[in-house]
């Protein structure tokens, strides 16, 4: 891209937001009927739909949705559109959230109620202060579990920490009901322990929960290292239909990461693997990439701080190509540098189901992140979050971004922090979110070097919007008189503005500042003058 003026030189943009294209209600039906049945907290409590059912009642929820939004708009006929289309997803969301708390209908001729037959099958001590359970309070707190006939299929045992008199007396109890279990939580459940012993609990449970067929496993928050991975061996051995599994601040160091890959059987019908905060390193992120390879039904992916390199964030890029079902990563705070960022934008290309992406503190540059943006913007059409803080993304890389950025009308949250926008790319971003995007409620752009007339515009672009709640913009260069105007577009709602304390009003950019922040606007104006953002027809 060449540099200059010349870099903005482009069409017109024209949003039409309302009302919605037939393709476009059709992808929000398939949008929701695929988070209908989509395992998640409230599908443990409540129930899991079928796809039938799901399709059924998001196809109701839509034409309700729409019906609503649509005769607010004919009040209001003048308006752009925005306020109806977020009407249209507010809609959408408090009747799909019923739906959810409603749970699958009983079909004809089953017997009993639905909320009878939910209830009573979680079973959680995790509430409460975390401390150490001695045997004679685990035989009062697992009390429960021994009554025959209790339909518990879901245990949560975090939060209390298990020596070996506790983990004695759990062992027979869990052995009673194993074969009704279906999703386990055992993290944080070995704290302050001493390493012997906390193996030998691990190795008891691992043993007693052999040939649970489950579908959800934590095993996160205990430090488990190769040793521990290897302490799980027969539990995690055992495992061919797990759906949702959780290894996060776990120690997980190449050869735990290794442990994991081997000792895991199946992964067909993974959807949800979570690494975080680990010490994998390259060559464990390998490992994990073997893991993600074979779990084509992946959806949900986050392996966040693990220390994972250039050559760790390629092997990760290229075996997510098999994820083409994810709807969530999140990669933050590696060291994946250029290289891997343009190795994983043709991943994201493949990715048209994806609604959240974190890619923040990743060392992108402007090459990674115009890589990134460019593939964002020909996929993920229902993107709701998007996060690249901390990467070193100039103007330049903006422009690629805002270019993005206006493809994606279901934005909610947009965190672009601590780059080197400057004015010129803060006022790209700005243009970027001025039409449409009526869901959006959070913009974070600060610590990005701006000055008075980028503080200005991203202001004026948000402002306005239904249902916004933040614009953050703190430890910038903005002069008082910036501030003062600012305060003044948000003086109807000031809790929409975040904090100033770090603004550094003194602060330059570059040496050549020193001439003034008006002088600074009137240039950066006269550059930007009829600055529109390049959309495809």
């Amino acid at each position: 891209m060449e540099s200059g003026t010349q870099t903005f030189q482009h069409r017109p943009l024209s949003v039409k937001l309302w009302p919605p294209s037939h393709s476009t209600r059709l992808m929000l039906v398939e949008r929701m009927t695929k988070n209908l049945t989509t395992p998640s907290i409230f599908s443990r409590k409540y129930g899991l739909l079928s796809n039938e059912e799901a399709e059924e009642d998001a196809k109701k929820i839509e034409e309700l949705a729409f019906a609503t939004a649509d005769q607010h708009y004919k009040k209001e006929p003048d308006g752009d559109g925005s306020s109806a289309v977020q009407i249209y997803a507010k809609e959408s969301s408090r009747l799909m959230l019923e739906v959810i708390k409603r749970g699958p209908t009983a079909k004809d001729g089953e017997v009993g109620d639905k909320t009878t037959a939910l209830q009573e099958t979680v079973f959680d001590i995790s509430g409460g202060r975390r401390a150490f359970i001695d045997a004679e309070e685990a035989e009062e707190l697992l009390k429960p579990l021994r009554e025959p006939g209790n339909s518990y299929t879901k245990i949560c045992f975090s939060n209390r920490s298990f020596g070996l008199d506790a983990a004695n007396v759990a062992a027979p109890i869990l052995s009673s009901i194993k074969d009704q279990l279906t999703e386990v939580d055992l993290s944080d459940f070995i704290a302050g322990r001493p390493e012997a012993e906390a193996l030998d609990v691990m190795n008891i449970f691992s043993s007693v929960l052999e040939g649970c067929q489950l579908r959800y496993l934590n095993l996160s928050n205990n430090a488990l290292g190769e040793k521990g991975v290897r302490a799980f061996e027969a539990l995690l051995k055992s495992q061919n239909n797990l759906e949702e599994l959780y290894l996060m601040n776990d120690g997980i160091s190449e050869e735990a990461a290794k442990a994991v890959s081997e000792l895991i059987p199946s992964t067909e019908k993974l959807k949800v693997l979570h690494f975080h905060n680990n010490m994998t390193g390259d060559e464990g992120a390998v490992a994990i990439s073997e893991i993600v390879k074979r779990s084509h039904a992946l959806e949900d992916f986050r392996c966040s701080s693990t220390r994972v390199g250039a050559d760790g964030g390629v092997a990760l890029a290229e075996a997510l190509t098999t994820c083409t079902h994810l709807k969530k990563l999140d990669l933050r705070d590696n060291m994946f540098g250029v290289e891997a960022g343009v190795s994983l934008s043709r991943a994201l290309s493949l990715f048209a189901d994806l609604t959240e992406v974190y890619l923040s503190y990743l060392n992108l540059e402007d090459e990674g992140a115009e890589a990134l943006a460019n593939a964002l913007k020909e996929s993920a059409p229902s993107l709701e979050v998007l996060e690249m803080a901390g990467n070193d993304i100039t103007a330049k890389g903006a422009a690629s971004l805002a270019a993005c950025i206006v493809s994606k009308q279901f934005l909610t949250k947009l965190n672009l922090a601590e780059n080197e926008f400057k004015d010129e790319g803060a006022i790209l971003i700005a243009q970027a979110l001025g039409e449409g995007h009526g869901q959006l409620n959070e913009v974070d752009m600060s610590t990005n070097a701006i000055r008075r007339a980028g503080a200005r515009a991203l202001a004026q672009a948000v402002v306005n919007k239904p249902g916004f709640k933040l614009l953050n913009i703190n430890g910038n260069f903005i002069s008082d008189e910036g501030i003062d105007e600012v305060k003044e577009l948000f003086k109807s709602s000031p809790d929409m503005l975040g904090p100033l304390d770090e603004n550094d009003p003194e602060g330059e950019d570059d040496e050549d500042a020193e001439e003034g922040d008006a002088e600074h606007e009137d240039e950066l104006e006269s550059k930007l003058k009829g600055l529109k953002i390049e959309q495809e027809e």
